[in-house]
């Protein structure tokens, strides 16, 4: 399973705000961060604003903050807001005639039963563990500031 570049911004920008409580973050920051399109931020800032967990600033002084706490931000909730499905094969978007083993095939069983373990893993995770010692290691929030983490980025 693999997310689309939509979700993977949305959750960039979610992490970067939870780094940067302190202070408002501009759309512009996180693109040049993440050398990603302003264009395309926009609208994940856009979805971020409807949803609830960040608010915008208008003005000169303007940006963006997180307007929950980020233990209250669940990843599997993000993840299912910003994808727009999860068929894992055909079948799982047409009716059962799209297949010749429609009738006796266990595949769409299974893989329904991995994308719901997926999700499981997602939903026991909130930003806070993405950004903390929680989840596998260090954490942002310990190692360094953003030019630090666009370092790290850039290396994988």
């Amino acid at each position: 399973m693999r997310l689309t570049a939509y979700t993977d911004y949305t959750l960039r920008t979610l992490m970067h705000l939870a780094i940067n409580q302190d202070h408002l973050v501009t759309i512009q920051d996180i693109a040049d961060l993440h050398s990603v399109s302003k264009n395309h931020l926009m609208k994940v800032v856009h979805q971020l604003g409807l949803s609830g967990m960040v608010d915008t600033v208008r003005g000169r002084n303007g940006g963006l903050k997180l307007s929950k706490d980020p233990k209250q931000i669940n990843i599997g909730e993000v993840v299912r807001n910003s994808e727009s499905d999860f068929f894992m094969a055909e079948c799982f978007d047409h009716s059962d005639t799209c297949c010749a083993y429609a009738s006796a095939c266990a595949l769409k069983g299974v893989l329904s039963s991995a994308t719901a373990a997926y999700l499981a893993v997602l939903d026991g995770v909130t930003l806070e563990d993405l950004v903390s010692k929680k989840v596998g290691g260090a954490g942002l929030k310990a190692k360094a500031s953003p030019i630090h983490l666009h370092a790290k980025i850039k290396q994988t």
